[in-house]
């Protein structure tokens, strides 16, 4: 129950990165943004991931510095940069709209490396959740989906898909506290970063309120917040069970859009609920021991 609601607030957080990182690309360039975003939340994860797990840094880094380093280009450089990327030829509901081919990705990816298996049951949870992202983003008009012209910005968040699948397999696989993990591929993205931004200076003092606003709300919620509630989660359901939650995003950006001054639309009621449901029934894990308590009644 605590992974659903840390997956829920992770995703929730990260829809409001759509809507602010719209402002704030106008602004600055993915770059910078990234850098500065990332930067300042090493003031919260370095300490939290202390006083919380008690990690030896030093043991951390040596023994696991190139996953680390991994998981800092592909989940906190890699995706960032072509987010904000996209985010300068889409829109931010269309940006979410192709970050809900995400599961279905991780799904396959887990199958083919991590040999995860899903149900029926999931399978059908993942389609309904999918048909619910649809049927907010098409107002109702799931034939619309045909009709999508996908630009650069959306060929982009395919390729930041990608990372993130990526990302949360090494995650997985990583055998070190998710907090620390987190905080240690961001010091590491940080450092490489850096040079970078002489091949883009850039005057800070010229950012407006809404630029400003932007970037505080991104350096604490969707990059302290929402990358450990992910990690954490993801070390306990695994990578393609977290990853049918991404389709949240799309919902939560919905709502966000909404709030900021659009009517709310019954199709996109009836979307959020199919996605709730789906995710849920696309989460199910079978148990395992009624398998095996068949088996050995059959062998008897």
């Amino acid at each position: 129950m605590r992974e659903r609601i840390f997956l829920i607030l992770a995703n929730l957080f990260w829809a409001g990165n759509y809507v602010f990182g719209k402002y704030v690309v106008s602004e600055m360039s993915s770059l910078w943004i990234t850098f500065t975003r990332w930067f300042l939340s090493l003031a919260f994860l370095i300490p939290i991931s202390y006083f919380v797990e008690r990690p030896n840094y030093r043991k951390v880094l040596k023994n696991s510095w190139l996953s680390l380093s991994c998981m800092g280009l592909l989940g906190v450089i890699g995706y960032n940069l072509l987010l904000y990327g996209a985010l300068e030829y889409t829109s931010p509901m269309n940006a979410s709209l192709v970050n809900a081919l995400n599961p279905a990705m991780m799904v396959f990816f887990s199958f083919l490396i991590l040999k995860e298996r899903m149900s029926w049951t999931n399978v059908v949870g993942f389609a309904l959740s999918l048909i619910g992202v649809l049927f907010i983003l098409t107002k109702g008009h799931l034939e619309w989906i045909f009709q999508t012209t996908y630009n650069r910005g959306d060929l982009m968040m395919i390729a930041a898909n990608l990372c993130w699948v990526f990302y949360s397999i090494i995650g997985k696989r990583l055998a070190v506290p998710p907090i620390t993990a987190t905080a240690s591929s961001v010091a590491l993205s940080v450092i490489f970063l850096f040079p970078f931004l002489f091949l883009q200076p850039m005057d800070m003092t010229q950012l407006s309120v809404k630029g400003i606003t932007g970037i505080i709300y991104m350096w604490l919620f969707p990059s302290v917040c929402s990358f450990a509630f992910w990690n954490m989660a993801v070390k306990k359901v695994g990578p393609s069970h977290a990853g049918v939650y991404l389709n949240l995003i799309t919902v939560f950006t919905a709502i966000i859009t909404l709030i900021l001054g659009e009517k709310i639309l019954v199709s996109q009621i009836i979307g959020g609920t199919l996605v709730l449901i789906g995710v849920y029934f696309a989460t199910k894990i079978p148990k395992p021991k009624e398998k095996v308590i068949k088996k050995v009644h059959a062998q008897l």
